[in-house]
């Protein structure tokens, strides 16, 4: 891993903890004054670490999304699974009432590995020569869950709240309300344990049989890494797209597609892109900000339809 992006990254932790409507000085910073460790600890450090585990945790899944369906092209946001993860919460809501997190949650997460699993059928079942076509369908399959997702909420009058917090905002982030995040360390960890394994099958199901790999069960598990990742980042935060495509081909770009050597390279670098998304938006309308969903799908937008036409020529 190059030395700039540790740096980088450094760099725009320090930006994080000073930028907010509450101004921190670098002094303050530095001598912790009541005032600035009452902000630090309340508002600042928990966003942070909730910023950056979303960005490794959404990276990550991109990545083994792209070794288990074997396209480029496919994340959270281009498979479904993003719009299931609403849909599961949405379906929550009128049937549990009085459910906690977590009832939602693992609402979210059997929708978002339900709608993978039906997705990575239909590809299988579908033999696309053009690989752009396959984050196409699912964009396809993701507008028919949002379709859902939306009349749903709209038969049960909870429209106008799922407007507002299912879009990716880091706004309401504070001490108390974000420890669910840390979910994503132990995603993280067996993604590494399994990293050699999803390496092995963007081979195809034939070759990485042939190399002892179980193709369904390191899929099953990749899967539910991805579920439960995205349904902690979509109850946490809400929906943020993108940031599972643009990185993993970033960085294969410069370090190859094994995942054992480049899965830092990815943390890190889904870390850092969404913190810088997250400063921008803080900045642009300041002292007001841009909710991250929407900075995050501007960047990632573009770079998408880059790596694209890029593909196609």
């Amino acid at each position: 891993m190059r030395v700039y992006l540790p740096l980088l990254f450094v760099l725009l932790c320090g930006i994080s903890l000073l930028v907010g409507a509450r101004q921190i000085s670098g002094y303050q910073l530095i001598t912790l004054s009541d005032d600035a460790w009452l902000t630090l600890t309340a508002s600042r450090l928990p966003r942070l670490i909730t910023v950056s585990l979303t960005g490794v945790g959404l990276a990550i899944c991109g990545v083994i999304l792209q070794h288990i369906v074997r396209n480029k092209f496919v994340e959270p946001a281009t498979s479904g699974g993003l719009d299931a993860a609403k849909l599961g919460i949405l379906v929550s809501l009128p049937l549990m009432p009085t459910a906690g997190v977590g009832s939602r949650m693992l609402a979210a997460l059997l929708f978002c590995f339900a709608a993978n699993v039906i997705f990575i059928a239909i590809v299988r079942r579908i033999k696309f020569i053009n690989t752009v076509l396959i984050p196409v369908i699912g964009l396809m399959y993701g507008g028919v869950l949002s379709a859902l997702a939306e009349f749903y909420a709209y038969r049960h009058n909870i429209l106008q709240s799922m407007q507002g917090w299912l879009l990716g905002d880091f706004s309401k982030i504070v001490q108390g309300h974000y420890e669910i995040i840390y979910l994503i360390l132990p995603v993280v960890i067996l993604a590494y344990v399994y990293a050699h394994r999803f390496t092995v099958l963007g081979m195809g199901e034939e070759m990485a049989t042939s190399l002892g790999v179980n193709y369904l069960v390191t899929s099953a598990i990749g899967l539910m890494l991805v579920a439960i990742t995205v349904s902690v980042t979509v109850i946490a935060v809400g929906a943020i797209p993108f940031v599972g495509l643009v990185i993993p081909n970033l960085v294969a770009l410069y370090y190859g597609d094994n995942l054992a050597r480049t899965l830092p390279a990815v943390a890190l670098s889904g870390a850092t892109l969404l913190l810088a998304c997250d400063i921008a938006g803080r900045l642009l309308i300041y002292p007001f900000e841009v909710p991250i969903g929407l900075t995050s799908a501007c960047v990632g937008g573009v770079l998408f339809l880059i790596l694209i036409v890029r593909r196609a020529q």
